[in-house]
């Protein structure tokens, strides 16, 4: 199990972290007990970082979408974005539309996804020639989407927050449905493709409940199935918050 400090504690040494350690062992002995390759990293409500193999870099799949976002809006700067902007950024996120993250990924460039990249502390990113070949690890999307809130800016903010709320319910096979029923806000984004191993599944999250917050990052290759991927994103979900 990882632990160290990410950033200043936002809660006194008395104040339970949000997962707590029994919770993180279950979901370490789950995902230890799984088929392939999988890691996972929390940065808890005490902003302490845990995780296991939570710097084993993978191939990023539809999860960059998220940065994409992001990186996009930093671009346009302090305007809204257009009709015509939204209708390529919304399908992009909610639906995870291919094409149209094709088309913000022309506007924006490796360079704008690295900048983004560094701002957040992500170590082991990397992006060469197309978004979908995008690279990093649990611990770079957990540090992502924690800090996802100060690194959009803040005109956009809320409607970056609606995107990553409003994933198409064809989509929602991972963390949601445990983390809504516990009473936890979730902010998400997914992604899966195959690869020379078999069925990559991936799925990050900031997830809100009152002034609590903490972001989850779970990443997986060599799934036999894409089937076999979801569960273990739902077992994660499962072990943190039923």
């Amino acid at each position: 199990m990882v632990g160290l400090a990410v950033l200043a504690p936002a809660v006194s040494a008395a104040t339970p972290a949000v997962p707590d350690a029994r919770r993180l062992q279950s979901v370490r002995r789950y995902l230890e007990g799984r088929r392939g390759l999988e890691s996972y990293a929390v940065i808890d409500t005490a902003r302490r970082l845990h995780g296991l193999a939570p710097r084993r870099v993978y191939m990023g799949a539809s999860v960059v979408k998220a940065m994409l976002l992001v990186a996009y809006l930093r671009k346009i700067g302090a305007r809204a974005p257009s009709a015509a902007e939204r209708g390529i950024l919304g399908p992009m996120v909610s639906a995870s539309d291919n094409a149209r993250a094709t088309a913000i990924y022309r506007r924006t460039g490796d360079g704008a996804l690295r900048r983004l990249a560094k701002r957040a502390g992500m170590t082991r990113f990397s992006v060469a020639a197309s978004w979908s070949y995008a690279r990093f690890s649990a611990e770079d999307q957990a540090r992502f989407m924690w800090r996802f809130d100060r690194l959009t800016p803040t005109r956009n903010r809320s409607y970056a927050r609606h995107l990553l709320a409003s994933i198409v319910p064809s989509q929602r096979w991972g963390f949601s449905r445990f983390a809504l029923a516990a009473g936890w806000q979730t902010f998400f984004k997914g992604g899966w493709r195959r690869t020379g191993r078999g069925r990559l599944v991936h799925e990050v999250a900031l997830l809100e409940r009152g002034r609590q917050r903490f972001s989850l990052a779970v990443l997986t290759d060599g799934n036999p199935s894409m089937g076999y991927g979801a569960a273990t994103l739902r077992g994660v979900a499962a072990r943190l918050f039923e």
